[in-house]
């Protein structure tokens, strides 16, 4: 069974995430401390980071370095700039709260674009395309092109 770690501080949050994510080991932190803790201290398939409340993006690091997929999950952060921040400090994909009844095919999805060595970032970005195209100006698009992130 795939051990995941999900981080928030929301507590109304985390309560979801166990729940739709049932068929995982789902272990839950709900501040910067104890999940730093956990990271340092434990192994783990997937971490879910919330970006705002509890320092994900520093905990985003601590992932990384323990080699840890991590996926960054916000309500409110969701733009191109944030977006791109999170995947080049090593995220392998960003989704935002209300999407988090889809979370368990989310992370089957990654899990096997990982398996594969494929990116998860081309995944990613064909799922936030339509939401960052209605929210801001067509430029969002041009630095994910360069990078070879976005096709469509």
């Amino acid at each position: 069974m795939k051990r995941i770690l999900a981080v928030d501080d929301e507590p109304d949050f985390l309560e979801l995430v166990e729940e739709t994510l049932s068929s995982y080991d789902v272990q839950t932190a709900k501040s910067f401390e104890t999940a730093k803790e956990l990271l340092l201290t434990e192994t783990y398939d997937m971490v879910l980071l919330d970006i705002m409340g509890v320092k994900g993006l520093d905990l985003l690091d601590i992932a990384v370095e323990r080699n840890f997929p991590a996926v960054m999950i916000t309500a409110r952060a969701l733009d191109p700039g944030t977006v791109m921040q999170a995947m080049l400090r090593g995220a392998v994909s960003y989704v935002t709260k209300e999407h988090v009844d889809n979370l368990h095919n989310l992370l089957e999805e990654l899990f096997g674009l990982l398996e594969k060595g494929e990116s998860t970032w081309v995944h990613t970005m064909k799922r936030l395309a339509p939401v960052l195209d209605a929210c801001f100006s067509p430029e969002w698009r041009d630095a994910y092109k360069n990078m070879g992130l976005l096709d469509i």
